[in-house]
């Protein structure tokens, strides 16, 4: 009797269990639930987002710092205030302006790109 009365009562007990995790299972498939669970991704992939790009922002801000004290161009960088970039492109000296007039001029040449 005593092994009968264990058995029924296990049997019970796993078919209560199976039942709570297949209707907990089918709870989380309902389209609501499916989309608050998208949502909630989301959401989530944008905040890891945003704290990359401000990571490589200050990265790039602290290299700017070490590349402008390397090169002797100590400005103070407020992360706040726009960046001033400062040219490395020289004038063309004389050399070149003569030679770019000197050019022959082409009247049939329309591309303006040259």
């Amino acid at each position: 009797m005593f092994r009968r009365t264990f058995w029924f009562t296990a049997g019970a007990a796993a078919g209560v269990w199976a039942t709570t995790k297949v209707n907990r299972k089918i709870r989380q498939l309902t389209p609501e639930s499916l989309a608050a669970q998208a949502a909630d991704k989301a959401i989530d992939a944008g905040h890891r987002l945003k704290d990359f790009a401000l990571d490589v922002r200050e990265g790039m801000v602290r290299r700017e710092a070490e590349l402008g004290g390397a090169l002797g161009l100590d400005a103070s960088v407020d992360p706040e205030l726009p960046v001033i970039r400062h040219t490395a492109v020289e004038a063309p000296g004389p050399d070149r302006a003569t030679v770019h007039r000197t050019l022959p001029y082409n009247s049939n040449n329309r591309n303006e790109d040259h």
